[in-house]
């Protein structure tokens, strides 16, 4: 009996791929052999988190960074630190930001129910654009002109968040942000693979960008990385981490936190309930080495061959596959399932359903279901699950 079924919760078969509400990425051995290792000591957490920065900074080219307790931490930390900097007074205050700006300008394609994080933290934000396209009423996206346009004396700065196909282009928001004297907060939580985004995107100026640690870097699920300017990384670690000291004892490394910048030491800060454990830290160092490193590439010929099973196993079923190619070398395939619902008497809803309810209970992938499309993708499963995944699909299928 697995532990889960000890608490009375039944396994599931996860085809859905690394999304929160399914636990996140399968932690390779030696990422929990670190998590073990790492609870057996205790550390300074700004010493850790220290260490820490200078690792991201190796693999980012970021000037700091924090391990954070997910992208939405690292989003809802990288406000807090934009919305106060290092004024005490403003730390003291979050998320009331009553006699300091505290607008983000954001494109309104853009939003989503992730900016509850940067609004957690007191933002209030201001839309511009149209989504036009969504909407079948036009063919533009929002453009630069519209930044500035909003632009008042109430702008904290500008959350922008990243896609393949997001526009305007990253480096021209910031270019007209920094022309105003104004930061950019990116949210690139699913935005790795590529590896070169670990760069790429900083490289554009942003001034802090925030991934997930537990996706594709298949870290803890309930961590981040929030990297970009010193000064900014500097004030989110302030008001995340325990502050319960004497400012004559109190010594943070300067690389992480400057305590120049100080006339005192604040207390706990907006961002306490986000705190981050050190065998968290540490286990996400320890994965984002492996990820950055490219030793997760040599899975990849082994997700095709599990999806290729797959295929192969419904080749009698009333539906039909497509395998849709990773769109850089170091990401992995996804396979689709078409029901053929006038064949098969049930809708790719009605199978997805059943797929959930059935023993053992199987996920996948839902985006596509109003097309009539499954979804599935590899990186949580191997040869035992894809084993009992096509069993269901068959039954469900028949």
């Amino acid at each position: 009996m697995s532990i889960y079924q000890q608490l009375g919760v039944e396994p599931i078969i996860n085809a859905c791929g690394t999304v929160t509400r399914l636990g996140g990425a399968p932690m390779p051995a030696e990422v929990l052999d670190a998590f073990a290792q790492a609870a057996a000591e205790s550390v300074p957490l700004e010493h850790l988190q220290a260490a820490a920065s200078r690792r991201i900074v190796d693999v980012t080219g970021t000037e700091a960074g924090l391990v954070t307790c997910g992208a939405a931490g690292a989003l809802t930390l990288g406000a807090a630190a934009i919305l106060t900097g290092h004024n005490l007074a403003r730390i003291e205050k979050l998320p009331c930001c009553e006699g300091f700006p505290n607008e983000f300008i954001i494109a309104r394609e853009q939003r989503s129910g992730y900016d509850h994080s940067v609004r957690a933290a007191g933002a209030t934000l201001v839309e511009v654009g149209f989504n036009e396209i969504v909407s079948n009423a036009g063919v533009r996206r929002t453009e630069v002109w519209e930044y500035e346009a909003a632009i008042t004396p109430h702008t904290a700065g500008i959350v922008y968040v990243h896609a393949n196909d997001s526009c305007p282009q990253l480096q021209d928001v910031v270019a007209l942000a920094h022309a105003h004297g104004l930061p950019v907060l990116v949210d690139a939580a699913g935005e790795l693979p590529p590896r070169s985004n670990l760069k790429d995107i900083p490289a554009t100026g942003a001034d802090l960008v925030c991934f997930s640690g537990g996706k594709a870097i298949r870290g803890p699920q309930a961590t981040g990385i929030l990297c970009g300017r010193r000064r900014l990384v500097s004030a989110a670690a302030m008001q995340m981490l325990d502050m319960d000291d004497h400012l004559e004892l109190w010594d943070p490394p300067e690389e992480l936190i400057d305590r120049s910048q100080f006339k005192g030491i604040p207390r706990h800060g907006f961002g306490r309930s986000l705190k981050v454990s050190k065998e968290e830290v540490v286990a996400l160092l320890t994965a984002l080495d492996l990820f950055a490193s490219g030793v997760y590439d040599r899975q990849l010929t082994e997700y095709r061959r599990l999806l290729d099973k797959v295929a192969d196993s419904l080749s009698g079923a009333k539906a039909s596959c497509r395998m849709l190619e990773p769109l850089t070398p170091d990401r992995w395939p996804v396979l689709e399932i078409f029901i053929d619902a006038a064949a098969l008497g049930k809708s790719a809803m009605d199978v997805c359903r059943a797929l959930r309810g059935g023993s053992p209970p199987v996920y996948v992938g839902h985006a596509g279901l109003s097309e009539g499309r499954l979804q599935i993708n590899p990186i949580c499963l191997h040869d035992a699950a894809v084993s009992g995944l096509i069993k269901r699909l068959l039954e469900e299928m028949s």
